[in-house]
This record gives structure tokens, sequence and C-alpha cells, in this order.
């Protein structure tokens, strides 16, 4: 047994860390494009698939004031320290502490929200109204018990994730999507949508709750009852959750906000923008969010050890590795977007004109996919540093500023423009929350991480106009919105051209040294040569 990360070689196990992640996003989103797939299927983009959405929002929120998105990134620091120090059996009793004072605080206000369900609702979704109001507000109370898995379950994850643990972690997501697509499939038929909301239950318990208990189990930790509630661990768990407790975080506010601006636009526009926004997020977890919670405990160590130059090399290598791809798959997935819609979700209740919308949001959301991804790796620096109140100050000040344009966009452009609103939130919190860690680290790489981003924006601008006018041409003969088999041939078509050009063009945009940057980088603690190799 293993009582801490094994930093020998970190940029060997920097990269199966990031391998083993990256399969798990990718497979988790693939299970739920399955799982949308099966939800366009049965309800389309209708008034019964916009209730289900708009059932989350209660306990997204619920899960945001607990910080239960954030619970490895806060605790992991603290019960690492325990274990570098040699104290395992005080860190499992800080885990115990913060298990119990969680869980019980996520059961108490499960209940409150459950029992005031029917008031909550009406105010975070103002557009819903009659038998879909009245649907959501059903569904809200089936999904609600299941954070009282997620919470407790987040402290199990990062007890793991400490030890080098990644695999059960990894499966978390898989098991819970697994159990909503169950649900759906075997109550769907008698149920409805209540279906998935049953499945969103199970998925739940089992992958977030007794998987993880048993995978934190069988890496040493021990339950070790603890009623301490001045221990000083504990209260510098509350300090750093509280800011990302009371901040508005890029993936919360894309969250209700699509939503929330949603339910006013027209029936169905909520399920539209979630399509959409699914697809989106398919590209930004397979490298934002793989590689930001891979690299976090080995940039925690960096930051443990006082060693600023390797973890700014390593977070400005991730950055480049990892961000190159997302500004290239945001623009072919742009340019394919109709296609890509019609092939993921068009069959039964899912029309040609569901389609089209969800396209056009699509294309909103994928201006800022880069910002995402960029913003999912840079926060990891600061948590690794136990600094939560700058992300979450920054990522507020983005959303409020945003917020007008929302408002704006919302009114002018329909779905598009809650899809736009997004984007530009996106953009201004990845820009503040880089920017002042490059100020506030001094960090000599910066300029070159955002050279090489431009350019690689240049050079996938560059074959995505390519590809549009390729695209133009050819659906004239293949018509890839009325056969599968004709959107399925012009998507691999230009998705193989494109990738080959970029391979090929790369060393001319000063980009053909990304490979194997991170390893390299905490090699010789020194910024990244992001110019080329």
């Amino acid at each position: 047994m293993t009582d801490a990360i094994d930093t020998a070689r970190p940029g060997r196990l920097l990269a199966w860390a990031s391998i083993l992640m990256m399969g798990s996003v990718l497979l988790s989103r693939v299970m739920g494009m399955v799982r949308e797939m099966v939800i366009a299927w049965a309800g389309g983009a209708g008034g019964a698939v916009d209730a289900y959405k708009a059932a989350f929002l209660l306990p997204d929120i619920l899960n945001h004031v607990l910080a239960g998105g954030f619970l490895s990134v806060t605790f992991i620091p603290i019960y690492a320290r325990h274990l570098a120090e040699r104290r395992p059996e005080e860190g499992d009793r800080v885990v115990s502490l913060v298990l119990m004072v969680s869980g019980g605080l996520a059961l108490l206000l499960v209940a409150v929200e459950w029992i005031l369900a029917p008031r909550l609702v009406p105010l975070v979704a103002p557009g819903l109204e009659g038998a879909v109001l009245g649907e959501s507000v059903r569904l809200t109370r089936i999904v609600l018990p299941a954070q009282a898995f997620f919470i407790p379950g987040g402290v199990l994850l990062a007890v793991q994730m400490a030890r080098g643990r990644f695999l059960l972690p990894a499966l978390a997501p898989l098991v819970y999507n697994a159990g909503i697509i169950a649900g759906g499939v075997v109550l769907g038929p008698r149920l409805g949508m209540a279906g998935f909301s049953w499945g969103v239950l199970a998925g739940a318990l089992g992958g977030n709750l007794v998987l993880q208990a048993w995978g934190a189990r069988s890496c040493g930790f021990r339950f070790r009852p603890c009623f301490r509630l001045r221990h000083p661990d504990l209260r510098e768990y509350v300090l750093l959750t509280l800011p990302l407790a009371l901040g508005l975080t890029m993936t919360f506010s894309t969250e209700f906000f699509f939503k929330f601006f949603g339910s006013q636009v027209s029936p169905g526009a909520i399920a539209c923008l979630d399509y959409a926004l699914r697809l989106m997020l398919v590209l930004v977890a397979a490298f934002g969010q793989a590689a930001g919670t891979a690299s976090y405990p080995f940039l925690a160590r960096q930051a443990a050890e006082g060693r600023l130059d390797r973890l700014n090399a390593l977070l400005d290598a991730t950055l480049v590795r990892f961000g190159v791809p997302v500004v290239a798959g945001a623009v072919l997935l742009g340019v394919l977007a109709p296609e890509v819609v019609w092939l993921v979700y068009g069959r039964g209740s899912f029309t040609l004109d569901d389609a089209t919308a969800t396209a056009a949001a699509l294309r909103g959301f994928l201006l800022g996919a880069p910002a995402w991804a960029a913003a999912a790796i840079v926060v990891r620096g600061w948590f690794a540093t136990r600094n939560t109140l700058v992300p979450a100050l920054v990522s507020t000040a983005g959303v409020l500023l945003a917020l007008p344009l929302y408002a704006a966009f919302t009114r002018w452009w329909g779905v598009v423009g809650v899809a736009l609103g997004a984007s530009v939130a996106m953009w201004l919190q990845a820009a503040m929350i880089y920017g002042l860690w490059c100020w506030r680290t001094s960090n000599r790489g910066a300029a070159g991480v955002v050279g090489a981003l431009v350019r690689a924006g240049g050079l996938s601008v560059l074959l995505g106009a390519a590809a549009a006018l390729l695209r133009a041409g050819l659906s004239r003969w293949v018509q890839p919105e009325a056969t599968f088999a004709g959107a399925l041939a012009l998507v691999l078509g230009l998705s193989l051209g494109f990738v080959a050009a970029t391979f090929w063009l790369a060393p001319a945009f000063g980009l053909s040294g990304i490979v194997g940057l991170p390893g390299r980088a905490v090699r010789r603690g020194a910024s990244p040569p992001v110019s080329g190799e």
C-alpha cells in the first residue's frame, strides 16, 4: 500500500494518469451521447425533455452550494499532507470528519429542497408553465436525493486520487451514465422521462458512493468517527471550499443560465441547448477536463515543495499540448455541426427542425470551447497553491460581466443567443484567471502559450474555411440530411482530410513540438518550447 503519490518520475506518471482519465472522460462522454440519443429518441426537443432537463436545476444549485464538484481539488492537498508526513491515521480521521459534516449537511438540504420544490422550480425556470412545470417538479423530487450520494462520494474519490489511484474514480461517471441509460431503456417505456430520473438516482448510488467507498477502503482508508468540529483541518477545508460555494463557476453558471434563459425562449429550447452543450463538452472534457484532473496531483506536489518554476512549466506545457486539439476540434465540429447533430440525435422523435436549432446552438457554444478547456487546466494551478478565493472571484466576475449579454443575446437571437452568452462568459473567465496567474507567479512561458494557441487558431481557421467550401459542394451530392450514410460519409471524409492537413501543415505554424511536452517540461523545470522543438 502506498501512502502518497510517487513523484520520482512525474512525467511518466502524469502521462499514465492523463491517458487513464482521458479514456474515462472520452468513454463517459460517449455514454453521455448514448444517453442523450436515447432521450432525443424518446422525447425529441419537446416539453417533456424540457421538464426533465430543468429538474436538474435545484440539484445543481445544491451541489454547487456544497462545492460537490470541487471536493477532490480542495481536499486532496489537506489529505496528501498527512500522507506525506506519514500520519495516515490522522488523515483518515479528517476524512471521516468531512464525510460526516458534508454528508449530514447534504441530507438536510436535500430534504428542504424536496419540500419546497413546487415553490423553487418556478423561480429557477420561470418560462415553464402548466403541465411541463408540474412534471419538472415531480422529476426534481426524484433526482434530488442523488446529491446525498455525490457529496460523500467526492470525498472518497479524493482519498483515492491523493494516493495515486485513478481507476475507480475514472469509473464513477461511467457507472452514473450507465444507470441513466438503463433507467431510460428499462423504465422509460412505462414511466416516460421519470425512468431516466430513477436511473440518475441508481447511477449516483452505485458509481459515486458504493464504488468509491470500496475503492477508498481498498487503498487503505478506514472510517474513524470524529466529532471535532473545531478541527484545524476541517476549518481549512471550509475556508478552501467556501469561496467556491459562493462563487459562480463556469460549469455551474453555464448549466444554470442556459436553462434559466432557455426556458423563456420557446418550448424545446432547453432541450436543444442541452443537446448542443453535451456535444461541445465531449471535446472539452476529452482534453481540458482530463488534462486538468490528471495533472492536479502533480501540480499540487510541485506547489507543496515550493517548485514554482516546475509548476509553471507543467501548467503551460499542459495548456499547449491539450489546448491545440481543442482549438482545431472546435473549428472542425463547427463546420460539420448539422451533420454531427443529425448523426447523433436524428432518430425517433428528434426532427430535422430540432437538428437545425441544435446545430446553431452548438456553433455558439463552440466559440467558447477553447476558453472552457484552458480554464479547466489553469484553475488547477490555483487550487494546487491552495488558493480557491481568486478563481471564485474571477469566475463570478466573468459571469456577472456577461450576464447583460446573456439577456440581450437571448432577446435578439433566441437559442443561439443563449449559447453566445455562455461563450462570452467562458472567454472572460479564462482570460482573467490565466492573466492573474501569470502576473502573480511571474510566468515566463505565458507568451509562448498564447502564441502557440494563436498559431493553432490560424491554422484551424484556414483549414476550416477549406472544409466549409468542400462541405457546401459535397452536400449537393451526398445529401447528408436525407440519409445516415450520407452524413457519415461527409463527416468522416472531411474529418480525415482536416486531421491529415493539420499534421502536414503543423511544422509551418511552429506546432511540431507539442507531443510529450508535459513530461519534458517537468524534467527540465523550465518553460515549454512551444514554438517547436
